[in-house]
């Protein structure tokens, strides 16, 4: 799942994170379904479909989806010249099939990747990026996004936020069909029944900190490799800088707008310095991804 077949770097700590994220949400999963199999035991058969129905069309479609969402238009190289070269270079450099690229209309200075594998993958950037950006700062951004490609973890992440949204959903199917209303004195199945609400919710929670762990670590991992594979943190270093202090000139209905696809983009957009975003926020802090970039550099310095 997370075995790399380009020159990018592996990351053992990034594939051991990602099985073990994806053996706990499995083992959620697992418990979920089976607790609505106990109580609605009838229902069984339409259980199943819902939740393999549900399941198939967020592997398959949740990419598109997102690209959607955040106005990704793919491009052809006579379109977007410079950024068709740019991720041309990078895939020379890593040995790794192009993926489609795309350009999304926004101020907002970021990028990101989607797609299931290296044959689905669409790697875009925005007008605000490729306008405030230098060459090198560029190809440093799709490096890194181009990393979460080759490690797969793009694919990792979506699957494994299927279940919250699957908890979140059963929460508010239980509210608002009011089952708890079936329930009558101290009927087991009835008591059963108005816990699925808070079971669904516990559920939610630990897929979402799940998640939001390794995305964290994933962010790391990406600055790490294509500092590498590109052999110029610094490039990068400058773009995380440039980008992160260009947030604070955005207006803030276009970072509220930005804000629901932080998981996706290179450097997370917040609509305010209180925001609970930053609480729980999907990346690493500007400070951490320096200070790896300074270590890297310092490496590579070494005769």
């Amino acid at each position: 799942m997370a075995r790399v077949r380009s020159r990018y770097a592996p990351d053992r700590g990034l594939t051991t994170r990602m099985v073990g994220t994806m053996f706990f949400i499995g083992l959620l999963y697992v418990v979920l379904v089976g607790i609505l199999l106990a109580v609605l035991h009838g229902a069984w058969p339409f259980i199943l479909i819902i939740v393999g129905g549900l399941f198939i069309a967020q592997f398959w479609f949740s990419d598109r989806i997102a690209a959607f969402g955040m106005g990704a238009r793919e491009v052809t190289p006579q379109e977007a010249p410079e950024l068709h070269g740019a991720v041309d270079r990078i895939c020379a450099l890593a040995d790794m099939p192009k993926p489609r690229v795309a350009i999304a209309q926004s101020d907002v200075p970021n990028a990101f990747a989607t797609g299931r594998s290296e044959k689905t993958a669409l790697v875009c950037a925005t007008t605000g990026l490729l306008r405030r950006l230098e060459p090198d700062e560029l190809e440093g951004v799709l490096a890194h996004e181009m990393s979460h490609v080759a490690h797969r973890d793009v694919a990792v992440m979506t699957i494994a936020s299927f279940l919250g949204v699957l908890a979140g959903i059963i929460t508010r199917i239980a509210l608002w069909g009011g089952l708890a209303r079936n329930s009558r004195g101290n009927d087991p199945a009835g008591m059963i029944i108005m816990l699925i609400p808070l079971i669904s919710a516990v559920v939610y929670a630990l897929s979402f900190l799940l998640t939001r762990l390794l995305s964290r670590y994933r962010e790391l991992s990406a600055d790490r490799t294509a500092a590498l594979l590109t052999g110029r943190p610094s490039s990068l270093a400058s773009a995380l800088t440039k980008v992160s202090g260009q947030m604070a000139r955005i207006p803030t209905e276009d970072l509220r707008k930005a804000e629901p696809y932080n998981a996706f983009y290179f450097v997370p957009a917040f609509s305010s310095k209180e925001s609970l975003g930053r609480l729980l926020s999907s990346h690493p802090t500007l400070e951490q991804r320096l200070d790896q970039l300074a270590r890297i550099s310092a490496g590579l310095s070494r005769p």
